[in-house]
């Protein structure tokens, strides 16, 4: 007798969308996994087994009470590989080169020519989705959007009458554990493009889950 077709996402499919789970919200249960993501409690059990075995993820217990103890998976480093990057290794081998050459200082001139490349794309992104008096929070979206777009995994967060720019994921970690310019060039792009201070609150480059960005309110 034949097996029954499976329903619902393909299994790459799912465990990507269960891995980028865990990068956006840590350490997380079985069927709060399925319930985000709407799939089964089944198919996700079956995807962190599989995933538990490839080292990619960790799974720990966690006792509430009398009873059986929750399960809670979380990603392992060698899982970052399989999240995107946005380079490739002769650009790394550029800014090796460069670094070389000029030292730092030709470096942090290459990371400000590359901010304002992007900051004319962000700029001219804004433009044509907004109007000329969007709100902060409308901005800071088109902005985390394009990020998204390049691998960070990018969202606008609000929290009351805080506003914060989350990138769950470094497109360009290696660069940025090696070369500070890179994340100096990228906080300077969102302060400049949107106009208002913004106070890092979290750096994956220096161990941290994620890096974020809180607006900072206007001094008195």
């Amino acid at each position: 007798m034949s097996e029954p077709a499976l329903s619902g996402p393909a299994p790459s499919a799912l465990r990507r969308a269960v891995l980028v789970h865990l990068r956006r919200h840590g350490p997380s249960a079985p069927d709060s996994i399925a319930a985000a993501i709407g799939a089964s409690r089944s198919g996700v059990a079956q995807q962190l087994r599989a995933l538990d075995t490839a080292g990619l993820v960790t799974r720990t217990s966690v006792r509430h009470g009398v009873g059986r103890p929750h399960h809670l998976y979380d990603i392992t480093p060698d899982a970052q590989d399989l999240f995107p990057t946005n380079y490739d290794d002769l650009a790394t081998g550029l800014l090796s080169a460069v670094l070389e050459v000029g030292g730092e200082a030709l470096v942090e001139e290459v990371f400000a020519a590359r901010r304002r490349q992007a900051e004319a794309r962000l700029r001219d992104r804004i433009r044509t989705s907004l109007p000329d008096d969007a709100p902060l929070i409308d901005r800071l979206a088109v902005v985390a959007g394009l990020q998204d777009e390049l691998g960070y995994l990018a969202e606008a967060q609000v929290d009351g009458d805080e506003l914060r720019l989350v990138e769950h994921n470094c497109a360009v970690l290696d660069v940025a554990r090696r070369i500070p310019a890179a994340c100096n060039a990228e906080l300077d792009l969102f302060r400049t493009v949107l106009g208002v201070d913004l106070v890092r609150e979290h750096h994956i480059a220096s161990g941290d889950r994620c890096c974020s960005y809180r607006v900072a309110p206007p001094a008195s």
